[in-house]
């Protein structure tokens, strides 16, 4: 008897153990599905590299093989440099076009404007919305895998790490382009055709970005004759900051050479927004910051050649200079008040060990001297000459060129000795238009000479004209759209009145110049060259 109930003991324990343990597997799945955003490390095996580099057929293989676990910029504690970024890793659902994951990025799907806004009309008007050419992988800055979900985490601190301590986590996200930030998705949506889309939702959020978003290191920026600054935000994205040096109304003085010019923060915020109205889009992301110098750079920076060269100034500002060729001085310092200083902040361009660029020497570049005159200002036919010289000799390259003439010319922007291209897309791309800080230095006076390139050539692309014509007339006047595109700034109001004014003046000026080559041209197609066929 007493075995037997010893027997039947033993089995109701075991029944209930098993019991138990089913129950704390289902408690387990359970909590598995509430729980979908528990994070698991990645491993980090052989065959992780492959998942995250550009696909095979990629121009950028060689460097992506290497560098393929590269996430972050080496943050070493030396000066930064103005191409210093994060390498793309993978993108979102696949789009219409066969776009992987950046398909909301070039949709119909815009920033909401206001009512009654002209520059929301404007981007509505045909001009602006002539249908670029199917973007296929090769004509994509970067080629990348559209389901690798990743995230940027360091070890729990502030403190920066070197890219090979960098962790890969995979967070959860309805796509893996939304597990990017913005910055990143700026950069994996750049194309042979435009720096970003006219219809860009990503817009408002990296310019929001750019001007809140907390600073953990700032260094100098190394080269260049003013003073620069690399800043750094915690989700590894970077800016360029060019801080303020003049007043909104001060001019530049007409005995100043150009190239002594101060380079002015408000000038690149402007320029960027100018650059979008004209849909040229080829100048990246700028926003006006309101930076505190103590906090934001002082307390943070690993420059030591920066950190020596702060003091307080007898008002009791805080103030630094850094070291450049220009206004690198005590008596050229930047201060506070008492140490709150303006500033530009724009986004940084892909690291160049990612995506080369090329810089190429402008033909209509001036002598930087203060007696020379450059060969263009002295033969009246030099555009002959620049026509049989690669890569002016063909494609839309001396096209391109006298786009950047009309912005710079608009803006009265005489530094302009070089220009860039991405090296990936040969010379069937854009131009970009870098460093505009010496521009809207003057609104009194309008510097023909920087027009030269149109008046020489005698050409320019027909949707340009058609779009400037267009900036000429109510209601698209084009002082009303950059004063209502500046107003939504940090840093409002960034141009004065009399520059907003000189726009109109000077755009007025870029017509009377192609009217004069269209009365003297034999063929009106010889002077307008249709890039845009019958649509128009």
């Amino acid at each position: 008897m007493r075995l037997q109930l010893q027997t039947l003991v033993q089995r109701k324990f075991k029944v209930l153990l098993l019991l138990l343990l089913l129950l704390a597997l289902l408690l387990h799945v359970t909590m598995d599905l509430a729980l979908p955003a528990t994070r698991r490390p990645c491993s980090s095996d052989a065959k992780e590299p492959k998942a995250l580099g550009t696909s095979t057929g990629s121009p950028l293989l060689a460097s992506s093989e290497k560098l393929s676990l590269r996430i972050l910029q080496d943050f070493s504690g030396s000066n930064g440099s103005l191409e210093k970024s994060s390498q793309p890793q993978g993108a979102g659902p696949k789009g219409k076009d066969g776009d992987m994951g950046i398909q909301h990025r070039h949709g119909d799907v815009g920033p909401v404007w206001a009512k009654g806004s002209k520059l929301a009309a404007l981007f509505e008007h045909p001009l602006y919305n002539i249908p670029l050419p199917e973007v296929k992988d090769k004509d994509k800055l970067f080629v990348v895998n559209p389901m690798e979900k990743f995230s940027l985490r360091s070890s729990r601190s502030d403190e920066w790490v070197s890219s090979s301590k960098a962790e890969m986590v995979l967070p959860t996200g309805k796509t893996a382009y939304d597990t990017y930030p913005t910055w990143l998705k700026f950069h994996v949506g750049i194309n042979r055709y435009e720096l970003y889309p006219r219809r860009d939702p990503l817009m408002p959020t990296l310019l929001q970005d750019l001007a809140t978003m907390k600073i953990v290191s700032s260094v100098q920026k190394s080269g260049g004759t003013q003073l620069k600054l690399i800043m750094t935000f915690p989700n590894y994205g970077q800016a360029l900051f060019k801080p303020m040096k003049q007043s909104r109304d001060q001019e530049t003085p007409a005995d100043f050479f150009y190239f002594s010019d101060f380079e002015r923060h408000n000038a690149e915020i402007a320029a960027f927004h100018l650059d979008r109205i004209l849909d040229f889009r080829r100048i990246p992301p700028v926003s006006g910051r309101l930076v505190n110098i103590t906090k934001e750079i002082r307390d943070i920076t690993t420059d030591k050649k920066l950190a020596r060269t702060f003091f307080i100034s007898p008002a009791g500002n805080v103030c630094f200079y850094g070291e450049c060729s220009y206004y690198c001085s005590t008596e050229h310092a930047l201060c506070g008040k008492p140490d709150q200083l303006e500033g530009s902040m724009a986004a940084l361009l892909p690291d160049k060990a990612l995506a080369k660029r090329r810089s190429w020497r402008s033909p209509w570049r001036r002598s930087y001297h203060k007696s020379k005159k450059a060969e263009w200002e002295l033969d009246p036919n030099y555009c002959s000459q620049v026509r049989r010289t690669p890569p002016y000799d063909s494609g839309h390259r001396l096209l391109d060129l006298i786009d950047m003439a009309v912005l710079d010319f608009l803006m009265g922007n005489m530094d302009r000795h070089h220009y860039e291209t991405f090296e990936k897309f040969g010379n069937d791309t854009f131009l970009l238009h870098l460093d505009n800080g010496r521009g809207f230095g003057t609104h009194s006076r309008d510097e023909m000479s920087i027009l030269a390139p149109l008046q020489q050539c005698c050409s320019i692309k027909k949707s340009t004209y058609l779009r400037l014509r267009l900036l000429a007339t109510e209601p698209y006047r084009l002082s009303e759209l950059l004063r209502e595109a500046l107003a939504a700034d940090h840093l409002a109001p960034i141009l004065s009145e009399p520059h907003l004014q000189a726009l109109d003046r000077r755009l007025g000026k870029v017509l009377a110049a192609v009217g004069r080559c269209l009365a003297t041209a034999a063929q009106p197609h010889q002077v307008l060259v249709d890039d845009v066929g019958p649509r128009l």
